[in-house]
Order: C-alpha cells, then sequence, then structure tokens
C-alpha cells in the first residue's frame, strides 16, 4: 500500500496538470460512469491529500462534487499522455493532452463535504500537512498498552505512515517496536513526530523514501546501493538477516499483526 508521500505527490500532481481546468471525467471500465458523468465538463479545483486519502474537488453543481480515492493494496493513479486506456481503468480524468488514470482502487466515490469531514475527523495527524497536530497522535499512544510499532501503523494515530517508515523512524530513534505506547516518553515521541515530519516531506519532494544518514550511505561505507522498488536508501525495511548499517548485527523480522516488522535488536533498545 502506498505511504502518504506518495499520495501527497499524486494531489500535487493533479493540481499541476488540472487544477482551475475544465476536465473530461470518464469511467472506461463501466463501474463509476454514473459518477463519472455528474462532474464530467467541470473545473477540478483543487486535489488535497490526507494520509493515504485523497480528494479532488469538482467544481460541479451537486452535493457530491468531491472525488475520494483510497488505492488500499493494489490500487494505482498515474498520469500520462492522453493515449486509449490500457487495462480495466476504473477512472479517467483528461484534459485532451494528458490523463490521469485509476485502477484497482479500494475507494472511488463521490462524497459530500460533510462525508470528507468524517473521513478526515477519524484520521490521525498527517506528518506532511502542516495542519497536523501532533498531540492528538501523543494522547492516543501514551493511553495505549499496545507496541509502539502498532500504534505508528494505525492510521486513527497518524495518518500517512506506512510500513516503511514505522520501521525506520523507530531505528533512526533508537526505539524497541515492542515498547508499549503508555510507557513511552514523551521526549521520545516528539522524536518520532518530527522525525516523521522531515522525512516524510522529503519523500514528497524526492519520490522515494531515504532514511539513511551520509555516514551511512553507500558512497561514504562502499557497499552496494540498495535495488528494491520502493527506491530509496533505508537502515531495516526488508533487510532482515542482513548486517545493521550501523552496529553490524543481524537486522531482525518478524510478523506483528499481519505486517512484516524490522528492526536492529542491538541498536533499538530504548523504551
Amino acid at each position: 500500500m502506498p505511504e502518504g508521500h506518495v499520495i501527497h505527490r499524486l494531489a500535487r500532481a493533479l493540481d499541476a496538470q488540472f487544477g482551475g481546468e475544465t476536465v473530461q471525467v470518464s469511467s472506461p471500465q463501466g463501474r463509476f460512469a454514473d459518477s463519472a458523468a455528474l462532474v464530467d465538463g467541470h473545473t477540478l479545483v483543487t486535489a488535497q491529500a490526507w494520509g493515504k486519502h485523497l480528494f479532488v474537488d469538482f467544481d460541479a453543481p451537486v452535493a457530491e462534487h468531491l472525488l475520494h480515492i483510497h488505492l488500499g493494496l493494489i490500487g494505482k493513479l498515474g498520469l500520462a499522455p492522453l493515449a486509449a486506456p490500457v487495462g480495466v481503468v476504473r477512472l479517467r480524468i483528461s484534459d485532451g493532452e494528458v490523463a490521469a488514470d485509476l485502477r484497482g482502487p479500494q475507494i472511488c466515490r463521490l462524497v459530500t463535504e460533510a462525508d470528507r469531514e468524517q473521513v478526515v475527523a477519524r484520521l490521525g495527524p498527517d506528518p506532511i500537512r502542516e495542519d497536523a497536530d501532533p498531540e492528538r497522535a501523543w494522547q492516543r499512544i501514551h493511553r495505549s498498552a499496545k507496541p509502539i510499532a502498532s500504534l505508528l501503523m494505525d492510521q486513527q494515530v497518524s495518518a500517512g505512515v506506512g510500513n516503511i517508515y514505522r520501521a525506520e523512524v523507530l531505528f533512526r530513534q533508537h526505539i524497541k517496536p515492542s515498547c508499549p505506547g503508555n510507557t513511552l516518553r514523551r521526549a521520545s515521541f516528539d522524536a518520532i513526530w518530527q522525525d516523521l515530519v522531515v522525512l516524510m516531506r522529503d519523500g514528497v519532494e524526492v519520490g522515494r523514501i531515504d532514511t539513511v544518514t551520509p555516514e551511512h550511505s553507500p558512497e561514504a561505507t562502499g557497499r552496494t546501493a540498495r535495488e528494491d522498488a520502493h527506491g530509496g536508501e533505508v537502515y531495516v525495511y526488508r533487510r532482515a538477516d542482513l548486517p545493521c548499517l550501523v552496529c553490524g548485527h543481524r537486522v531482525r523480522s518478524a510478523l506483528l499483526e499481519g505486517r512484516n516488522l524490522y528492526w536492529c535488536g542491538t541498536c533499538q533498545r530504548r523504551h
């Protein structure tokens, strides 16, 4: 599932290409045809991301003028020069030159402003957004006995944080993934939050997740650069049984609530 920085990049791309423009909205697949017709031929006002949720605002004279998209596990949304649809395209937004095609989303629906407010109200603060309130995340964490590694993946705690950012920020802050939320010190939470703000906003800018500091980079250490579809250099994510880039001990892996968790037992001892 794409992490929050990907959704914010998509919102930026839609704004840059279609913002303020009259667009054609269609459903080549047919499943979204009736809804697409309601906003077809109207101006795309803006696109915004909250965590892993994308909302696209049209000036159509209907209550349900907001397009709500959640890509889920297999969904993809991409912009490309206009051409015949390839594959099963649920939704297409086009200005006659460029098309944004949506495939396999978990959610694709038109909603009202009240519907959007309900969705956003259920989400925790998004570290990428300027209006994020980290106090809301702290209140949920310090009242919970669940492991911090579980809490960080809870979208009601921190919207947009996924498996990669979860693993990497805990490593960078030397925090044991099993640390119960209600034993985490406020200073440790503040460090986690500020690190997420830096890492995730950087991900929006560069389009990949880089968490390794310069002294541990391939150029500095002479090691082979990482090759992974997610891109970027990381400390522990998908590095199970490989040596830790800092201490050299084996990176560990385990299932936590159905997701693979990665950590270094030597570097991550703090509670």
